[in-house]
């Protein structure tokens, strides 16, 4: 369908990459990855046709078409996002006033003339393509996708210049997806998706019928829907075959492969040397000498790349606070509209944060979770309701818009080094290439840098210098999947509490050990991570979210969970009227065996840990490591309370469904 040959490019005078040879096949699904400035952007340009090579050709099957999405930059006007997406369908809507035309024809000309026969191939031809595109269902089409990347039905008929950057490249993607062209090439399409419209976008390229490539720091994202990764890498793109996971797996092996035939070719290269530089001078040995210097000569050089040093930045854990860390009762939040009336954000909301919690705050946009987090951070006040701080509680706020707090004049590594006067310098510049700061960048003012990048670099800067409650307000924006994962250990091995919003399943999954919803006015709080979350609404044991049903929250001030009795005062431990068993269906069925399974592994290992965190406890080596060992082993302690309640629910709930 699409075929590169010995494609290479340069960027001024750095190679990017060279002989690429890539053949994009129909239905191909493959994620482009690789580290920053190998030209992953750019090559997703050169596939569009927008760039050309700068060696190599590039050719295509006739009549293919091909649809791009950039990160950012495209805006629309004059037309309502309706209209604007239905648009794309102009060509097809056309086809319904020639079929009628041709109609016409037909009963003017007689049957077997030229012309009738004409018009009659015409009309089979376009009664196809009209068939094709369901040309009866184009506005059914335009509102599900409308729907599905988050625009409700109220901003159907807005202008499309009414809205943000963001949501203006939501629209851009809607006409991508309505379009279906042969190849779609899409460059960061979650960075402007909340985790429901990302999920609904998952289904949607799962069932996509045609190719794709697209770029994406969401390794969850990339695991669930495409086939093939194509890793720029050492000015060569290599394929592998599966998932974001099973590529870093056959990388490490490719690596180690490399590594391999690197030292095997550099002591062939040495004995072919020595045996040069020895007998060189000695007639006799001429003629193997020269032979010898031909085969040096031939050897293709295997280059090994700099590697970028893994980092595993620890923070500098903060004093402790009290047990209960925020305290929220009867929450109201309500704003004035334009039309003088108001709009209710939150609602009479009740819940409690305990120390070490680490929560994902999660919701559609514009549910409220902002606003939350900018009221448990005090920035903005509550209409109603109290927020009360726990003991020793120091908190901190990263915001979206977290650079305009910076000072412009500041110099990158004086600042953050006035920030962490402990942290030697060489440990903050390693820091700061985790954040995509290297070189002389460091030394640049904070002034010149873009909003992203500023934000890159308060994230970092956060991390030196953590207050006990970290309040993170889409922490993973303009990160990538180094960053990322530089992020989620630093606050895996955080000792304070964390409220978070992001975006990205890998990092909530990775991080969670609770999930506060915010939806229609209220906030609903699941035990786990957002996997846990997600089977619990799709199917999971209903009275985690129904046995406080006359409460605003699961989870209120007066049944929250607390570190030494997570298990007596959970949710899951409410009372539950007995009901007549319903059947579960098959996929259900099975996805409850498969949770059952799982924690019984999980206990007896988390037994084990436990054990072992004891056993290091005994012997004392800082205080630092021993208030960790602590920390570590509490927490597991109240991880395997509550596994073992949720093992004996679901294992009571599996006994009675294979009984019923």
């Amino acid at each position: 369908m699409l075929q590169l040959s010995g494609v290479g490019k340069r960027f001024g005078q750095k190679l990017l990459y060279e002989d690429v040879n890539w053949l994009i096949t129909p239905g191909e699904r493959s994620g482009l990855v690789g580290g920053n400035g190998t030209g992953k952007s750019t090559l997703l340009k050169l596939l569009a046709g927008s760039e050309g090579p700068d060696y190599g050709t590039m050719s295509k099957q006739k009549g293919m078409t091909i649809g791009y999405l950039p990160q950012d930059g495209l805006t629309m006007r004059g037309k309502t996002v309706f209209e604007e997406c239905l648009s794309v369908f102009d060509a097809v809507r056309g086809l319904e006033g020639e079929s009628e035309e041709l109609s016409t024809k037909l009963s003017v000309h007689a049957e077997g003339s030229p012309e009738y026969e004409a018009a009659a191939e015409r009309f089979n031809e376009v009664m196809d393509l009209m068939q094709t595109h369901d040309i009866y269902t184009l506005d059914y089409q335009v509102g599900t996708v409308l729907g599905g990347l988050g625009f409700p039905k109220e901003d159907w008929e807005r202008r499309t210049e009414e809205f943000s950057g963001g949501w203006q490249m939501r629209i851009a993607l809607a006409k991508l997806l309505l379009e279906k062209p042969s190849l779609l090439l899409l460059d960061e399409p979650t960075n402007h998706l909340d985790l429901e419209t990302r999920n609904w976008l998952e289904e949607y390229l799962k069932n996509y019928e045609r190719a794709f490539v697209l770029i994406s720091h969401d390794r969850y994202f990339l695991d669930v829907t495409v086939g093939k990764i194509v890793e720029l890498w050492n000015k060569r793109a290599h394929f592998y075959v599966g998932g974001y996971e099973k590529f870093v797996k056959q990388k490490e092996e490719r690596k180690t492969q490399l590594l391999s035939a690197y030292k095997n070719q550099r002591d062939r290269i040495e004995a072919l040397e020595a045996f040069i530089n020895r007998f060189r001078a000695q007639a006799t040995k001429a003629k193997q000498v020269q032979s010898r210097i031909k085969e040096l000569e031939k050897i293709e050089r295997i280059e090994i790349p700099e590697e970028e040093a893994t980092i595993h930045f620890t923070i500098p854990q903060p004093p402790a606070s009290g047990r209960t860390v925020i305290d929220v009762k009867h929450l109201t939040k309500v704003y004035p509209t334009k039309d003088g009336g108001t709009k209710t954000i939150l609602e009479d909301v009740s819940f409690s944060i305990e120390r070490g919690d680490r929560i994902a705050l999660v919701g559609a946009n514009g549910a409220g979770k902002s606003t939350l987090i900018r009221m448990l951070s005090d920035l903005e006040p509550p209409t109603k309701g109290e927020i009360k701080l726990g003991h020793n509680v120091l908190a901190d706020y990263f915001a979206q818009d977290q650079y305009k707090v910076l000072d412009p004049a500041a110099e990158m590594l004086d600042d953050i080094a006035g920030t962490a006067t402990k942290v030697p310098v060489v440990e903050l510049r390693s820091l700061l290439g985790c954040f995509m700061f290297s070189g002389d960048d460091v030394f640049k003012k904070l002034g010149v840098l873009s909003g992203g990048e500023r934000n890159r670099y308060a994230m970092a800067k956060m991390l030196v210098s953590p207050a006990n409650m970290l309040l993170l307000d889409e922490p993973t924006n303009h990160l990538d999947l180094r960053a990322k994962d530089v992020l989620l250990d630093a606050i895996r091995n955080f000792t304070g509490t964390v409220l978070f919003v992001s975006h990205d399943r890998y990092f909530i999954d990775g991080l969670a050990t609770r999930v506060f919803e915010v939806e229609d006015r209220r906030v609903h709080v699941y035990p786990g991570n957002y996997e846990d979350y997600l089977w619990r609404k799709q199917g999971g044991p209903e009275n985690v979210v129904t046995s406080l049903a006359r409460h605003s929250v699961v989870g209120s001030a007066t049944e929250r969970p607390v570190v030494e009795d997570a298990v007596e005062k959970a949710p899951i431990a409410a009372v539950v009227v007995k009901e007549p068993v319903k059947k579960l269906n098959p996929i259900k069925l099975k996805l409850l065996e498969e949770k059952v399974a799982a924690a019984e592994e999980e206990i007896p290992a988390l037994e084990e840990a436990i054990a072992t965190a004891e056993g290091q406890m005994a012997v004392f080596t800082s205080a630092d490591e021993a208030q960790k060992l602590a920390a570590r082993a509490e927490g597991m302690r109240v991880r395997l309370q509550v596994l073992t309640r949720e093992w004996e629910q679901m294992a009571g709930e599996l006994e009675e469904q294979r009984s019923a």
